[in-house]
């Protein structure tokens, strides 16, 4: 049953008579408590009626072959604290509450609680404090485990949901977590794949956890993503990670390997002194702000970056073939190319939950914990990149039927 009415000004004058401190309202048996403590009685009550044909008392109950049949006390968890409430029972015993299911003993919302200091990388320990400190509830690791574990299935279906046909330009990136893994605490690195779709929105298509890149952990990734129904990327953007190329080459033959110049340009860097990372980062601005590949090389036979860092030229020359893409696009999609920032600016905040930690027990412990990071944050990416349209416009003309066919 649904009502549009509203508690009138003379119903709440009544109810707060008695008031006159926060505690009464707010209190362990403060009037909120109260409210919810009647209203769920009141709900399950008129459940019962439902359920019976007639109201409590009505004659015409009589020789109806059910009746009411007292009540039973229970004690549910909810995002208040412990409430002790009383269930309706019928005779027959087939009476089911639909509020407070049998068995149930918590309600949702104390469920998403958990989940929410869980999601902020509090620790099993940590939550049963905050808890018992702010609502006098004493919880057991098994049951926030429960509460956790039964994300499981969610996370599951995340990670195999269906994915679009092209993406544009993906990132691929990676951040070090610690994991036990038998026995031992190991540092795995957690792959993470930023997509940037036809209509300039993002998207985490998900997560991988590997101890060591190469390229047979990448045809794996690249496999799952067409198994998912991608079956195109224009880009992929990396930080030179092992193996990929190789494994794009297989999966994904005509995608474009773009090295993200600001990691190369930051390697670059750590080969200076205070003093040379000035001159050199304009020294290497003259090669990446190049108009064309042919001038970037000439800036770069040009450029005394041989003579004074001959580490860093050698750095560069290795990764040349995954920097000369850059020089085919026009200002706007270089600019979308440049860095991986955007992944990176996930993986900061990332950090943030999981730096209290000192490790996972588990694979899956970390993805639970990573999949509700990664939630929370992208509840907040709204939009698109104000550039976006420029670029759009210029993929239709570079990729053609590959980015307009059903984009």
């Amino acid at each position: 049953m649904t009502t549009n009415s509203t508690i009138t000004p003379e119903v709440l004058d009544q109810l707060l008579a008695n008031y006159e401190k926060p505690e009464d309202l707010l209190g362990g048996d403060g009037l909120f408590r109260q409210l919810k403590k009647a209203l769920i009685e009141r709900a399950l009550g008129a459940e019962l009626t439902e359920h019976l044909g007639y109201e409590k008392g009505d004659p015409a109950g009589r020789g109806s072959g059910n009746s009411r049949n007292g009540s039973s006390s229970k004690t549910v968890l909810t995002e208040d604290g412990e409430i002790e409430i009383t269930v309706p029972r019928d005779r027959a015993g087939s009476f089911e509450p639909q509020l407070v299911a049998k068995g149930q003993t918590r309600f949702d919302g104390f469920d998403d609680k958990i989940l929410a200091l869980y999601a902020r990388g509090m620790t099993v320990r940590e939550i049963q404090g905050f808890l018992a400190e702010m609502y006098a509830v004493e919880v057991s690791p098994d049951l926030i485990s429960t509460v956790t574990d039964g994300i499981v299935a969610e996370v599951t279906a995340w990670q195999g949901r269906p994915l679009e046909r092209l993406y544009p330009v993906v990132f691929f990136d990676a951040l070090r977590v610690k994991i036990r893994d038998e026995s031992v605490v190991r540092s795995k690195a957690v792959y993470l794949a930023l997509a940037v779709l036809p209509d300039g929105t993002r998207d985490i298509l998900g997560i991988w956890i590997e101890q060591t890149e190469g390229a047979k952990f990448w045809l794996k990734v690249f496999n799952d993503l067409k198994t998912r129904g991608c079956a195109d990327i224009l880009i992929a953007v990396t930080d030179g990670l092992k193996g990929m190329s190789e494994a794009l080459v297989v999966a994904y033959p005509a995608t474009t390997l773009q090295t993200c110049l600001v990691h190369l340009i930051r390697h670059s860097l750590e080969y200076a002194s205070w003093r040379d990372r000035e001159p050199l980062a304009k020294a290497l601005k003259t090669i990446y702000g190049a108009p064309t590949e042919e001038a970037a090389l000439e800036a770069f036979d040009a450029s005394p970056l041989g003579q004074r860092f001959p580490t860093v030229t050698a750095a560069w020359r290795r990764a040349w073939t995954q920097v000369v893409p850059f020089f085919a696009f026009p200002p706007t999609i270089r600019r979308v190319l440049y860095t991986t920032n955007a992944l990176e600016s996930v993986h900061r905040q990332v950090r943030k939950i999981i730096k209290t930690r000192g490790h996972f027990p588990t694979d899956e412990a970390a993805t639970k914990l990573l999949w509700l990071a990664l939630r929370n944050i992208t509840l907040k990416w709204v939009g698109k990149n104000a550039a976006w349209d420029g670029v759009m416009n210029h993929f239709a003309i570079l990729y053609g039927e590959r980015f307009t066919r059903e984009t």
